[in-house]
């Protein structure tokens, strides 16, 4: 398993019927050592702090198997950053990982917090008002992450897997709760691992 492509992106301005305003998610490949902070990797822009970035959604991670997926399925290439993305990963058996579990990089440590959930961003960088709808239904959706251990980056770079050892609950597992109507139990079992602090303020307000 290895990092496939480095992606950074910069703020830059999008409008059309689904999104109009600046974004960052149009990234791009870069063949250089990139820092990786506790807020994600330098130079990369986050256009809104209220919905995306902060410590527990620092790195988007997506597969390159997946970008494959998407490019048999819309009958057009799909490059390494088209989703926003800041790693692609070459290797990964599964679209999705057990929250909690880490990556283990030559100089970064990631520990694996959320799936990414589509908006109308998304939707307007593909230029397809439907694309958050298929999006959904493809369940390929990325996984973020915190930073653990701070470093550099670059492509070529292997990596391991830790499992977690808790409650297995997956980014897939998460990112389906997010279009249905949860019971405390399900609450319960989510807030028992180490989500995002966006899902779990949601989800603890619910459950209250």
């Amino acid at each position: 398993m290895q990092v496939a492509s480095v992606n950074i992106g910069t703020e830059r301005m999008l409008s059309g019927r689904s999104f109009k305003g600046t974004t960052g998610i149009f990234k791009e490949p870069v063949d250089e050592p990139v820092a990786v902070g506790t807020l994600g990797l330098q130079s990369d822009a986050v256009c809104n702090a209220r919905h995306h970035g902060g410590p527990d959604q620092a790195v988007y991670l997506y597969r390159e198997e997946d970008y494959e997926w998407w490019s048999g399925r819309l009958g057009r290439p799909i490059t390494a950053g088209t989703f926003g993305d800041n790693l692609t990963l070459r290797g990964l058996p599964e679209a999705n990982l057990v929250i909690g579990s880490r990556l283990h990089l030559p100089g970064v440590l990631l520990e694996v917090s959320a799936p990414r959930i589509p908006c109308n961003t998304l939707a307007q960088r593909m230029e397809d008002p439907g694309f958050v709808k298929a999006f959904v239904a493809a369940e390929r959706p990325g996984i973020y992450c915190r930073v653990i251990k701070p470093g550099n980056v670059r492509v070529g770079d292997g990596f391991s897997l830790e499992p977690y050892a808790g409650d297995q609950v997956s980014t897939l597992d998460l990112f389906r709760a997010s279009y249905r109507k949860l019971s405390s139990e399900d609450l319960r079992r989510f807030l028992a691992v180490p989500i995002d602090i966006r899902t779990r303020t949601k989800f603890e307000a619910k459950l209250k």
